[in-house]
């Protein structure tokens, strides 16, 4: 099971943080809202995108009322964004779809944090699977995901 791929990484890691656990499904960020009980927008919500290469991931972790915005992450990556087709996510990811988080991740993915997830002091992303999640403040989701960067490729 991812989740606990992420409760090892977090270990592996000394990062001290609980994994919540619920018994509805969090794999939509409307989902996930309602299970941890905050707004949408705190959810910290992964998608997923091909390489230019095809064969690794990069991950963005965006606050949950956020969207792509196609010409910014263009200009970022110097690439069209194209999200990971269903039968590679979790090849790419090392989670399934409504669990993809960012940690505990293939050494190939590279992981970025959208500035739109800095305006609350605590967020919510994923935990490796479709029922988790873990509240982290922005630097603690800095640190634990390992991420290259903050960027700004949403709208």
């Amino acid at each position: 099971m991812s989740v606990e791929i992420v409760r090892n990484y977090f270990e592996e890691n000394n990062i001290d943080k609980e994994i919540l656990e619920f018994p509805v499904s969090s794999a939509t960020v409307e989902l996930a809202a309602q299970a941890v009980g905050v707004e949408p927008a705190r959810i910290a919500k992964t998608l997923s995108f091909y390489t230019k290469e095809k064969d690794a991931a990069i991950l963005i972790v965006t606050a949950g009322d956020m969207k792509i915005d196609n010409s910014k992450f263009k200009q970022y990556f110097g690439m069209k964004a194209k999200m990971l087709a269903p039968e590679d996510v979790e090849r790419l990811t090392g989670h399934a779809i409504g669990g993809v988080c960012p940690f505990g991740n293939p050494e190939s993915t590279s992981v970025y944090l959208d500035i739109s997830l800095k305006r609350f002091d605590t967020v919510f992303p994923a935990a490796g699977s479709s029922n988790s999640a873990v509240e982290l403040t922005c630097d603690e989701l800095e640190q634990a995901s390992k991420s290259k960067n903050w960027i700004d490729v949403c709208k």
